[in-house]
């Protein structure tokens, strides 16, 4: 099954293999994407959908160095670039929206402000990239320092970051994108006001799970309002606990989240499962609790291999699978998943920041892969 076609509101995919965001922080001055990038993604074409590395909606958003944004004309211009390499190597791209609340750096915001959160509350550990000496991603020499203390949105700052989440999604329809993901995973901002342990509020958008849901469906509406929700997705990490979000009920919170963006229609849901190793695995019974609540396209990715996706399908708690650092090395790795073709190994000496090295430079497993 994983390399049937499939349907995803109006775009049709070859297959059902996802490239999921993955911070690279390539990005030139001014957060803008280059042809470097482009490139990137062209070469993963093949991919039935990619979902670009997140893309911050604001200065205030940026939490790492490089990263690039979708908020000046500047880096509109550079993703249109980047979309149009993928449309003429025959692919599909939505862009991954990213606020990333607390975990972020005095130096990465504006005017050295503190970084904003649902919560005025520190992630003891949580580290950021940050470029101290100013030298560049083409040197790929940064440093990881712990983010810095945040301070509590208040209500009327909340609805200027849903602003600039549709205004990033007209952005990101304006420089050719498919579609938009809004990451609500990670323990990013969205993630800061769904937890429990994240968000001490006692307003509006604190408290009550329908409170904690709150900016995550004001968010939704606001940008399918723009795109349409047929070309919205989200993406949800239920069980990580991911840069300090933790939540008493997590099963409970993340269906009720699921049932929200099933009511506004969103076209899919990405679930993000944890990744590293002894991580909790998601209980079949969960997995299929969400294929009742939610009636879109449901995502999973985490540590997957094609047998393992293969099981997934089958089972129909997934309609596609996402595969993460496997693409990072394997520009072609539809055609090798589907030969059964040894992968590259990812250096990780040079995932985030640099130049071409360890990013443009993997090998394709022959001269002209087979067509998707």
């Amino acid at each position: 099954m994983l390399f049937t076609s499939y349907r995803l509101g109006g775009l049709a995919l070859p297959n059902r293999i996802v490239m999921p965001p993955m911070t690279r922080s390539r990005a030139a001055a001014g957060n803008v994407p280059t042809a470097l990038m482009a490139e990137y993604y062209a070469q993963r074409a093949s991919a039935g959908l990619i979902i670009s590395e997140g893309t911050q909606i604001s200065q205030q958003g940026q939490g790492y160095a490089w990263t690039p944004g979708i908020h000046t004309p500047e880096q509109i211009a550079g993703w249109r670039g980047v979309t149009d390499a993928v449309h003429a190597a025959g692919g599909r791209l939505f862009a991954q929206l990213w606020h990333v609340g607390r975990v972020s750096h005095v130096s990465l915001q504006p005017g050295g402000a503190a970084p904003v959160s649902s919560s005025p509350r520190v992630a003891d550990g949580v580290k950021v990239f940050i470029d101290p000496d100013g030298k560049g991603p083409e040197t790929g020499v940064g440093g990881m320092v712990q983010h810095s203390v945040p301070r509590a949105l208040s209500e009327a700052e909340i609805a200027q970051v849903v602003r600039d989440f549709a205004s990033a999604a007209r952005n990101a329809l304006e420089a050719g994108f498919d579609g938009v993901e809004l990451h609500g995973a990670n323990g990013y901002l969205i993630n800061q006001f769904i937890d429990s342990r994240a968000n001490t509020r006692t307003d509006g958008y604190g408290g009550s799970l329908p409170n904690r849901l709150r900016f995550l469906r004001e968010v939704s509406e606001a940008v399918a309002a723009v795109t349409g929700p047929e070309r919205l997705g989200v993406r949800l990490a239920p069980l990580t606990t991911l840069q300090g979000t933790v939540d008493d009920t997590p099963q409970a919170t993340y269906l009720g989240a699921a049932k929200a963006l099933d009511d506004i229609g969103v076209v899919y849901l990405h679930i993000a499962e944890a990744d590293w190793e002894d991580a909790p695995e998601m209980p079949p019974a969960f997995k299929e609790a969400l294929r009742l609540i939610y009636r879109g396209t449901l995502i999973y990715a985490g540590r997957y291999t094609a047998e393992r996706a293969e099981t997934a399908l089958h089972d129909g708690w997934a309609d596609l699978i996402g595969f993460g650092r496997p693409f990072v090395a394997n520009p072609d790795l539809p055609n090798r998943l589907r030969r059964g073709l040894p992968l590259n190994e990812p250096d990780g000496n040079h995932f985030f920041g640099g130049a071409q090295v360890g990013y443009t430079d993997y090998p394709a497993a022959m001269a002209g892969n087979d067509a998707p």
